[in-house]
């Protein structure tokens, strides 16, 4: 977000191949540079034993690749919410945007836009990089292929809810021009091995002759869905931002919500090549 210089977020979103297709490609990391502690074993609750910590971070970004896969044949409906306030706690205008994340017929994934009223933003103004954050960083995936971008130093074990956790710190090994990346902490399941939670923020901010562009700080939680996959839900951040221009104090708030999963049904013609027929969402098993 930068001081006010509002792009057509709404555009931005439907434009192109959609903000789902979005990947972050990585440099070829050697083996063994994962963690940047000395690998430990860690013993998770009923396992005789230990688990190094190489292998889970091997073990849960192969899951979050099944994760991934399996979220780009859901659909869902995703509801964004911006806010700002003066640092006196003075609320000024509001941006938002709800959007259904659906499929043709045939099989092609695009976004449809069903609610956005008119941007009352004064001081704040949603730029291209946030968009592209609100597609792949807060609700982040940490997957074998975008593995080798990141460093994870692993904390220790902690509860999340009534969840058994293990906590990662996560920072990008490198800072490519042009390209997004996540920073902070996330927790990972010890038994489904799946992120459940993120804290931290998209990087790096930039500076230029037009100005700051400045990210905050944000939450995700996840749930699990269909009995094998944990989904994002819920993204929130309160947060001030320290333009040059003056502090700025933002909410934002991104609900991810009825998830169904998207199945093609294939008939056989004369004995060939299957071709699909008419395709509808279903809910999950």
């Amino acid at each position: 977000m930068r001081p006010y210089q509002l792009f057509c977020a709404a555009a931005l979103l439907a434009a192109g191949s959609g903000p789902l297709h979005a990947q972050i490609k990585g440099a070829s990391g050697a083996p063994g540079t994962i963690c940047s502690r000395p690998i430990a074993a860690v013993a998770p609750p009923g396992r005789a034993v230990p688990l190094p910590v190489d292998e889970i971070i091997r073990r849960f970004a192969a899951k979050e690749a099944e994760f991934r896969a399996a979220r780009d044949n859901y659909t869902y409906t995703q509801s964004l919410r911006v806010q700002e306030f003066a640092m006196d706690g003075t609320p000024g205008g509001e941006y938002r945007i709800t959007s259904d994340i659906i499929f043709t017929p045939d099989g092609r994934r695009y976004e449809h836009i069903t609610y956005a009223p008119p941007v009352s933003l004064t001081t704040i103004g949603i730029t291209p990089e946030d968009v592209q954050d609100l597609a792949n960083i807060q609700p982040f995936v940490l997957t074998t292929e975008n593995l080798p971008d990141y460093k994870l130093d692993f904390q220790g074990r902690e509860k999340v809810d009534e969840i058994d956790t293990y906590v990662f710190r996560v920072s990008p090994r490198k800072m490519e021009k042009g390209k997004r990346y996540f920073e902070g902490s996330i927790w990972v399941d010890d038994q489904d091995l799946q992120i459940v939670k993120t804290y931290g923020k998209a990087v790096p901010d930039l500076h230029n002759r037009h100005g700051d562009n400045l990210f905050p700080r944000f939450e995700t939680y996840r749930e699990n869905i269909d009995g094998k996959y944990w989904f994002p839900t819920y993204t929130r951040a309160n947060d001030v931002l320290h333009f040059k221009s003056g502090d700025v104090r933002i909410r934002m708030t991104v609900r991810y919500a009825n998830y169904k999963q998207f199945r093609a049904t294939v008939r056989i013609l004369n004995g060939t090549a299957p071709a699909p027929e008419a395709s509808k969402p279903q809910p999950p098993h």
